[in-house]
């Protein structure tokens, strides 16, 4: 099933109970004073954090999610039950934004919950208003409506590394080399169309899709990528050593993370030049020296040799050590 990262959906609390009008029947009296119960409290909208990155996709196809009315009030003074409210699972790191009223939810933690809407307060019974002036009142009150808004809910990954670059660098199959993920991978422009993770030891590694220049003006998949870099806390730039000009695509990269804003451009960064067994070992070292003068790390890898895998996977881990 496709990774939904993003969902609008409208939500309604439940309204409160109304209050009714009831009387006490005595021995001898058809009306022994007021006994009408209040109205019990509509149920709230609460959203959920799980881990689970396909739980939006339980949505598809649905909008509108409502909590439960509180139930009237009863004879002999009985206070309606209050409904129940409604739970919306989410995946961690979802944003979340009331259209309504613009209040943010950011839930970065597991099995965090957020009461977004409010039920309506159950309205008061007869009993409620008899006063020394007012022995068989007749007033009651309707219960309040629940809140209600739109809701948009986006998730933006939390990952220790990032994986970026443009199409085609080789970031999906460094990531099912490192991690034993199952990227989908082809010699075609966005292959991957959305966020694929895998762990090393313990790290959790994204393979974000590949960046276009634009992307931050919303070219190619543009924000639906950006976005998920958001939270990760370091970055892999792979750049493809049959890259004609390496630098040139760093930099391509590296204007769109850094137009994005969210702290793109300053995270910890690591290069790694992949498909270094396309080209001859004297490129590498160019491309190397290249990014080298530039104050970057950097690290070499081709996927065709195990050996070259256990170097980069101990390279990345070492950095993580020091960045995460």
């Amino acid at each position: 099933m496709a990774l939904i990262d993003t969902l609008t959906i409208r939500a309604v609390a439940g309204k409160g109970g109304d209050g009714v009008v009831r009387w006490l029947h005595t021995r001898g009296k058809e009306k022994g004073g007021p006994s009408g119960g209040d109205g019990g409290r509509g149920g709230d909208v609460l959203f959920r954090t799980v881990r689970d990155l396909g739980v939006l996709a339980r949505y598809k196809g649905r909008k509108d999610f409502g909590a439960e009315h509180g139930e009237p009030g009863g004879n002999d003074s009985m206070h309606g039950a209050n409904g129940a409210s409604i739970i919306i699972d989410v995946p961690v790191g979802s944003f979340i934004t009331n259209l309504t009223t613009g209040e943010t939810f950011d839930l970065m933690e597991d099995d965090q919950e957020v009461v977004a809407l409010k039920g309506g307060n159950g309205g008061f019974g007869n009993e409620h208003f008899k006063s020394s002036t007012n022995q068989n009142p007749y007033d009651f009150r309707p219960g309040a409506q629940g809140q209600s808004a739109e809701f948009r809910i986006e998730l933006k990954i939390i990952a220790d590394a990032g994986f970026v670059g443009l199409p085609n660098a080789g970031k999906s199959s460094l990531l099912n080399a490192l991690t034993a993920a199952r990227a989908k991978i082809g010699d075609y422009p966005f292959t991957t169309l959305e966020p694929n993770l895998g762990v090393l030891f313990g790290y959790v590694l994204a393979d974000i899709p590949g960046l276009i220049e634009g992307a931050a003006e919303g070219k190619g998949l543009g924000h639906e990528f950006l976005r998920h870099i958001a939270r990760t806390k370091m970055l892999v730039h792979c750049i493809a050593a049959d890259t004609p000009d390496p630098l040139l695509a760093y930099n391509t990269v590296r204007t769109e993370l850094e137009a994005h804003g969210d702290g793109l451009g300053t995270k910890p960064e690591l290069v790694c030049i992949t498909k270094i067994d396309t080209v001859p070992d004297t490129r590498v070292t160019e491309i190397r020296s290249i990014f080298s003068a530039l104050n970057r790390d950097v690290m070499a890898v081709t996927v065709l040799d195990d050996e070259s895998i256990k170097k980069a996977s101990d390279t990345l881990v070492q950095t993580l050590k020091k960045t995460v």
